[in-house]
């Protein structure tokens, strides 16, 4: 079966590839609009005369469109919440805002976090969304959903991360339309009173209420954050010890609300309406309520990018089963991503948990019967224990090279955890639904809360249990985009060369094989050329990086609280080796000289350093100092009070000196030459 010889499948592919090439050039929305717009003008004479429908030109022209629409959709995605929040940052002073919270984030050791629709500014009508954070403090109300709240302040940037090779939480954001953000402290804004409703406020609500209702019926702890996960997509409540739990057991996707709980549902809905088809017109009022069920699940789910590819996707299963034809599920898979991509937002291809969604599904479509094909047992429970062993595999594959691309690590033990689990699932989610039915309804009995009680808490347990394996979880795997697109090849091949080993099929794999071994080789030689020497930004903490090959020398006057940003440096980096040194005042680097001053402010006589770092807020004459030791370049690092910093600052642009301080501009680099 060739995929391309699929109509969805080719406009999906063409729909993508416009979407990443509008990501990486970012033009103004009038260009592809221009451009597509003449592309169709050109279309639609060719599509007139209908002897040309199947010429050459009329297939390049119909790319050429469908690359337009895509870049004009990621253009347009990415002008909408650029216009006011731009063009009031440029003056950095406060104003009136008039938001309405859209969603509530899971808050941090430090903040609670909303996401924000613009309203207004300085009444004035304004559009575009906002990161809103309010400080942890017990004077502070928690917003919801539909909140509407008058805020004074000045909107900021959403910074990039400070160090190499930490999570990029503002191209995280900016994938979401968020580019900008505001911090509203105690006594900086006020609720206001009977605020609109719209559907995510009703669905948010409905969600609260069904939640103190499990709650009242004796549900709780981990158990109770597992069942709103399961049933009600809410991650929010989850610990971070569980949640580690079932990522390290490869059970991660249960918490998700995804194709297998929709699928699920999916099957109990057809079932339970079958009875609507002795009506006339039944089954087409039998796809009515299952697509508007589903729907107003996802709803109620808060529209996450998971649960909504699930929806999209069973809806167009759902529409097939109702014409009684035989489906390509490929086409299926294609229409479902078009239609979110183009429909809903196309910022979702970036998504992380859309791209593991996809890459888990199209994986079980394609390589799920090759594997049956390889092996078809003819014990019923073998053959039932293979099938679901089949299924696992098959979307570990898939997610494979993207889960070592953003984790960094794999759980061996995955099988083992989705073999125990699965099966059960449907029995789980089905009692889950009905508990919640009679919990709302008042009339939830005391055993089926201890056997779902305990359902709950066996599942978890045994989760656990798989996550404590600590030698079959590989941790801290270095893995790039590139790798990436290379593992992708092998694994095609793979399947390939499985399905029918013909001499071309395995011609491609070891080519594949080849290829991959060959980049891992170029990349170490590459690692093992450089040498650089990065002053790293840590609140309170002066801490220097030199990387020489494959070794890291760290300098740092306490290393307590340096293990996060080392451990992302060594796996981006692929470090062998770690070296631990204590922080010296100065280091020759070449030809150049590196003085550090430290909280003392002790100025050493006869030194001319090329740079030097203010460490632990010196109190000294800046200016004297330059004068007297003329350095070429001024670096302050996070060590330092800000109120120094904006004075460092003053004092280095009045003497013409460049000034780079780690917290708004990033870790500094100085490249050195390696031996």
């Amino acid at each position: 079966m060739k995929l391309l010889d699929f109509i969805p499948v080719k406009l999906t592919l063409l729909l993508i590839l416009g979407i990443l090439s509008g990501e990486c050039l970012d033009p103004e929305p009038y260009i592809p609009a221009t451009f597509t717009g003449i592309a169709l003008v050109i279309l639609g004479i060719l599509f007139a005369k209908q002897k040309i429908r199947k010429h050459t030109a009329f297939g390049i022209v119909m790319t050429i469109v469908v690359l337009g629409i895509g870049m004009l959709a990621i253009s347009m995605a990415k002008a909408e919440s650029l216009p006011y929040a731009h063009s009031y940052k440029r003056t950095r002073e406060d104003h009136l805002w008039h938001l309405k919270i859209r969603e509530v984030f899971k808050s941090n050791a430090y903040s609670h976090r909303y996401v924000a629709i613009i309203r207004g500014v300085d009444s004035v009508s304004a559009s575009g969304k906002l990161l809103v954070t309010t400080p942890i403090d017990t004077a502070i109300e928690i917003l919801g959903v539909d909140d509407e709240l008058i805020g004074w302040g000045s909107i900021q940037d959403i910074r990039p991360p400070a160090n190499p090779h930490q999570f990029n939480y503002k191209r995280f954001m900016n994938h979401r339309g968020i580019y900008d953000q505001i911090r509203l402290d105690h006594g900086k804004y006020l609720l206001q009173r009977s605020p609109s409703e719209t559907m995510y406020g009703i669905a948010a609500n409905v969600r609260n209420a069904i939640v103190r209702k499990l709650r009242q019926a004796g549900f709780g702890g981990d158990e109770l954050s597992i069942i709103q996960a399961l049933l009600l997509g809410q991650r929010q409540d989850i610990s971070e010890a569980t949640y580690n739990s079932y990522k390290n057991a490869g059970a991660v996707h249960i918490l998700a609300v995804s194709g297998l709980h929709i699928g699920i549902l999916l099957i109990l809905l057809q079932f339970l309406l079958k009875p609507l088809e002795r009506l006339p017109r039944g089954k087409m009022i039998k796809l009515v309520a299952i697509v508007a069920m589903l729907w107003i699940f996802a709803l109620l789910a808060g529209m996450s990018a998971s649960v909504v590819r699930a929806v999209s996707m069973f809806s167009f299963v759902a529409y097939a089963i109702y014409l009684n034809r035989p489906s390509n599920t490929f086409n299926t898979l294609a229409l479902s991503m078009f239609f979110m991509l183009l429909v809903i937002s196309p910022l979702l291809l970036f998504h992380v948990g859309f791209q593991l969604s996809y890459a888990a599904v199209l994986a079980i479509v394609w390589v799920y019967p090759k594997l049956q094909r390889f092996w078809y047992p003819k014990n019923w429970f073998v053959r039932k224990v293979w099938q679901l062993l089949s299924v696992s595999l098959a979307a570990q594959m898939g997610v494979l090279p993207l889960s070592l691309y953003y984790f960094h690590q794999f759980p061996g033990l995955f099988f083992i955890s989705n073999l125990l689990i699965i099966p059960f699932l449907g029995c789980i989610l089905g009692f889950g639904i009905l508990i919640t039915l009679l919990a709302v309804s008042n009339g939830l009995p005391d055993f089926l809360v201890a056997a779902y009680y305990g359902l709950i808490y066996g599942m978890n347990s045994l989760v656990g249990w798989v996550s404590q394996q600590e030698a079959f979880i590989f941790r801290d795997v270095p893995f790039n985009e590139f790798q990436v697109v290379l593992s992708y090849l092998l694994i095609y091949a793979l399947v390939l060369a499985l399905g029918k080993g013909s001499y071309h099929r395995v011609t491609l794999l070891l080519s594949a094989i080849i290829c991959f071994q060959l980049w891992n080789v170029l990349d170490r030689y590459m690692a093992n050329k450089q040498e650089k020497l990065i002053v790293m930004h840590q609140t309170g903490r002066t801490l220097l990086f030199h990387h020489r090959g494959s070794s890291l020398i760290l300098y740092a006057s306490d290393t307590v609280k340096t293990a996060g940003v080392q451990q992302n440096y060594i796996i981006g980096e692929r470090i062998d080796k770690l070296i631990r040194r204590p922080l010296n005042n100065s280091y020759f680097l070449e030809e150049q000289r590196l003085l550090i001053m430290d909280s003392l402010g002790i100025v050493p006589a006869g030194v001319q350093p090329d740079i030097l770092l203010l460490t632990h807020s010196p109190k000294i004459n800046l200016e004297r100092c330059l004068n007297l030791l003329h350095p070429e370049q001024i670096i302050a690092d996070g060590s330092n009070y800000r109120n120094y910093v904006d004075r460092w600052r003053l004092t280095c642009a009045q003497k013409k000196i460049p000034f780079h301080y780690t917290g708004e501009m990033g870790a500094y680099y100085l490249q050195l030459t390696a031996d």
